[in-house]
């Protein structure tokens, strides 16, 4: 898989988990996927500094994710 598609595997699957954050005054954005397989991302309004946004990450942003591309082994926020 080129580098392009799963750039668009990734964003398909924030696309996915965006109105949820939104719903909670949040948003999220796609900085870079490094060697195919980490995913780094930047919670953005409300999320930042929210006490569960990490659990978000792990169960929500990451399984959702892994299930668009299976390669992904990590999603790490990266703080703005």
């Amino acid at each position: 898989m080129s580098q392009e598609e799963l750039t668009q595997k990734v964003e398909a699957a924030l696309d996915e988990i965006r109105p949820f954050l939104q719903s909670d005054g949040g948003d999220i954005s796609l900085l870079s996927i490094e060697e195919g397989k980490v995913v780094k991302v930047q919670l953005q309004g409300a999320c930042v500094g929210c006490s569960v946004n990490q659990m978000t990450l792990k169960s929500g942003v990451e399984m959702t994710i892994k299930k668009h591309a299976p390669q992904i082994e990590e999603v790490i926020n990266v703080e703005g």
